[in-house]
């Protein structure tokens, strides 16, 4: 299952701020921090060493994986050769994350660094770079990619980019990782601009929970997701927090009057969809197997709209039971009862559910 993580900026928050952050996120099933050398002033490097090993300490002391992002600059402006990675185990690191990198060669050689570091690459261009250090035969246990986060608005991934970004990355099986923004009005990242901090552009504006939804029905070409800006509410935490990293979970809205048997169709079964697809519906057909022989009677037969979720009567024959998500608008046949409707900020999810692909109904709230 992927990680779930967030991010710190010691240069511009208090210590106790921080910790309190990372125990609501520990909490709730968080285990990865992100955070930034990039945007820190390096004049001072015993500061730096004392603010990041203090934070990162505590960080591991909760089970967290912290991961660095550094460049070439910093490592030239803190004195650092690519061969020697101390430093950065000395600030409690448990690795580093190149957002821009050297030629391949160096990469390579520094997954096979002495201290175990992590060495996570960034995945937000198209190009040959991440073939480059696999030609060079990197240490494959120890390197990861992240993609970049955004905090211009318009400034995000293509959609289309993003997924030509991350299959480079997954087809040498690698470990891969986004961002979500928190939509909390007063939050921070680690440069001054605040329009949100999101990997993906379509993402800047949707609640976070969607965000990750978004990235787990893409069925594993994402792997980890990390808030990016400081500070979430403790609502959006709580929400990443409960979501299951395995499958999507849809937000689902009941007709009033459904009922028991239906309801407990969509509420309690693990669906998924057929192999055979439709252009129409999303189509789970083991509820007719199960409750094969139950009278599925007509309680609302009303014209079908795109997001709905339908169980068949049996006045259907042999197709009673079965539960559809309607992929578009459709004039109902008088056999067919609407028992709900998913969350209209979900809809767009419908596109992303493969064949075969797991999905599952949770109650949402009117």
């Amino acid at each position: 299952m992927g990680r779930l993580g967030i991010s710190i900026y010691p240069e511009k928050s208090i210590l106790e701020e921080m910790k309190n952050y990372i125990d609501l996120a520990t909490d709730n099933g968080f285990d990865r921090i992100f955070t930034c050398l990039l945007s820190v002033n390096v004049e001072n490097k015993s500061e730096i060493v004392e603010k990041f090993r203090n934070i990162n300490n505590y960080a591991a002391s909760k089970g967290m994986m912290v991961i660095v992002d550094v460049s070439p600059r910093v490592f030239n402006d803190l004195g650092i050769s690519y061969r020697e990675l101390s430093f950065f185990k000395g600030i409690g690191a448990h690795g580093i994350r190149l957002d821009m990198g050297f030629t391949g060669n160096e990469e390579s050689l520094m997954t096979f660094n002495k201290e175990n570091l992590m060495i996570e690459v960034n995945m937000s261009n198209n190009t040959h770079y991440i073939n480059l250090i696999i030609d060079y035969l990197p240490n494959k246990e120890n390197l990861i990619g992240c993609h970049n986060f955004y905090p211009h608005d318009h400034s995000g991934l293509n959609y289309e980019h993003f997924l030509e970004c991350s299959h480079n990355f997954k087809k040498h099986g690698l470990r891969t990782a986004a961002f979500v923004t928190s939509q909390n009005t007063d939050t921070f990242g680690p440069w001054p601009v605040t329009d949100g901090l999101p990997t993906l552009e379509m993402h800047r504006k949707l609640p976070i929970e969607i965000q990750a939804k978004h990235f787990i029905a893409m069925n594993g070409l994402i792997n980890d997701i990390i808030i990016s800006n400081c500070y979430p509410t403790e609502e959006e935490i709580i929400k990443l927090g409960n979501l299951r990293r395995d499958l999507v979970t849809f937000d689902i809205n009941l007709a009033s009057d459904i009922p028991e048997i239906e309801e407990k169709i969509v509420l309690e079964e693990l669906h998924f969809n057929r192999g055979d697809i439709s252009d129409s519906f999303i189509r789970s057909t083991q509820p007719r197997v199960k409750y094969k022989g139950h009278d599925f009677k007509l309680f609302n037969s009303v014209d079908i709209k795109r997001g709905d979720v339908i169980i068949e009567s049996s006045e259907y024959g042999h197709y009673s039971g079965e539960l559809q998500i309607a992929l578009k608008d459709m004039k109902n046949s008088g056999k067919t009862n609407v028992v709900g409707r998913i969350r209209e900020e979900e809809i767009f999810l419908l596109d992303y559910i493969k064949p075969w692909q797991k999905f599952i109904f949770k109650r949402g709230i009117l």
